[in-house]
């Protein structure tokens, strides 16, 4: 009895050690694949993550206006918070991350959950004995959720840096609703969440996050709509057009008016702190949201990334012409050849593939052409490379001075016949 029992304790114990070991070395989203450029590797920090419930008091509730006039309440806000931290010797820096199947702004399609791993450490202790860490925030499309590129916010934390992805409140595969609400809130969700940061972080606020957040160094990276907030965000005003179309939509409200080009409330609200903008397949050009003048407004350096048979924002009327337009940024437009909208999404999990279920499911996160883990890593590589020369005054220029076709395999930082499919055009500001 003594030697089955003790038998049985050790085995238990070898195979809890085998168990964790191969959970530390299986392939998880956001890994680097064996042909990942060079800067997807992770940086040296632990990763800790942390959720906190926002609310953003007084606000327009979009989705009750009626005869163009709407009541005010206090939108929720959810972010999930990734940063710098200390993991224990022997503790799995490992996070199950619960994300929903289902709604896509109709009540037919039911809200199923479903689990994946990736890596980080609930709840461990934040490194501040290195200074104050810039700030990224990540805004997902509609529909999306705060988990829709955890790829990108565990590598980026990894590196040195507080990031911070919004649950858009009636925008997630939750609660879908009424498109109007994510027109109108997009922007405003991305400015409350930088304040509320810069609160969080300030002394005596209470918060983990006190002294961990550089809010003056912040990059804020958009992905559809997330990307169609952020260029408004960061200096793109909208046109009268837009305005007007969203007057249509709902009944007569004005409430977009104040953040179109003309605005003088506009115009105030652009942020010096926001000093870095990604804009992965943003929406909006092809259904005149900006004309020449607001896109002439945006002036923060930006790194766009396009699928360029994009079928949901457009390439060559969307986000071409964007990048196109935007005369007045530095800019650069990365491009995923034969790529529709899906850029910038993890990739589909074993959830998604299940029979039966819509294939909207799966083509939330899959491309027909490219692997999405192939994506994730390349996205990893020039986020890391464009943020690091804006907010870390890095040295990493050289990663982005590549000649424009991948196919001449000459890219820096890419592996031996691994550049290819890809195009990188660059446009200097026409002023300074």
């Amino acid at each position: 009895m003594a030697k089955h029992f003790y038998f049985s304790f050790f085995a238990l114990l070898f195979l809890t050690a085998l168990h964790n070991s191969y959970a530390q070395h299986e392939f998880l989203i956001g890994d680097a694949l064996p042909d990942a450029p060079e800067l997807t590797a992770r940086g040296t920090y632990g990763v800790g993550v942390q959720t906190i419930n926002l609310v953003n008091k007084n606000q327009l509730d979009v989705l009750s206006i009626k005869d163009g006039k709407g009541k005010m309440y206090d939108r929720p806000i959810t972010i999930e918070v990734w940063y710098p931290a200390l993991v224990p010797d022997g503790v799995e820096e490992i996070e199950t991350y619960t994300q929903v199947l289902g709604r896509n702004g109709t009540e037919d399609r039911p809200v199923i959950p479903f689990t994946f791993n990736g890596r980080a450490l609930r709840d461990a202790v934040a490194i501040k004995d290195n200074g104050k860490y810039p700030l990224v925030i990540l805004s997902h499309g509609y529909v999306g959720s705060r988990f829709l590129f955890t790829y990108l916010g565990e590598n980026l934390a990894s590196k040195g840096y507080v990031v911070v992805s919004i649950d858009h409140t009636d925008s997630t595969y939750k609660d879908a609703a009424n498109f109007t609400s994510t027109l109108a809130n997009r922007s405003l969700d991305q400015l409350f969440v930088l304040n509320e940061l810069d609160r969080l972080s300030a002394a005596g606020s209470g918060s983990f996050l006190t002294g961990l957040v550089d809010t003056d160094n912040t990059g804020l990276i958009g992905y559809s709509m997330g990307g169609y907030g952020g260029l408004n965000t960061c200096g793109a005003g909208y046109s009268s057009g837009a305005l007007g179309f969203f007057k249509t939509m709902t009944g007569g409200s004005d409430a977009l008016n104040k953040r179109g080009m003309d605005s003088e409330a506009y115009k105030n609200s652009i942020d010096p702190r926001i000093k870095a903008f990604v804009a992965l397949a943003p929406w909006g050009m092809a259904n005149g949201i900006w004309d020449a003048n607001g896109l002439a407004g945006l002036k923060t350096p930006t790194l766009f990334v396009a699928g360029s048979e994009d079928d949901i924002s457009g390439y060559e009327k969307g986000i071409k012409a964007i990048y196109e337009g935007a005369v007045n940024s530095d800019r650069y437009l990365l491009t995923y050849i034969n790529a529709r909208h899906n850029v910038a999404p993890n990739p589909p999990a074993s959830a998604t593939m299940k029979p039966g279920l819509h294939i909207d499911e799966y083509l939330r996160y899959a491309d027909s052409v490219w692997d999405m883990r192939r994506i994730n890593n390349v996205n990893q590589h020039f986020i890391t490379a464009f943020l690091g020369i804006h907010l870390k005054d890095a040295d990493y220029q050289e990663y982005l001075n590549v000649e424009p076709d991948a196919n001449t395999g000459n890219w820096k930082g890419f592996k031996p016949r691994t550049s290819i499919g890809m195009e990188l055009l660059h446009s200097t500001p026409a002023i300074d």
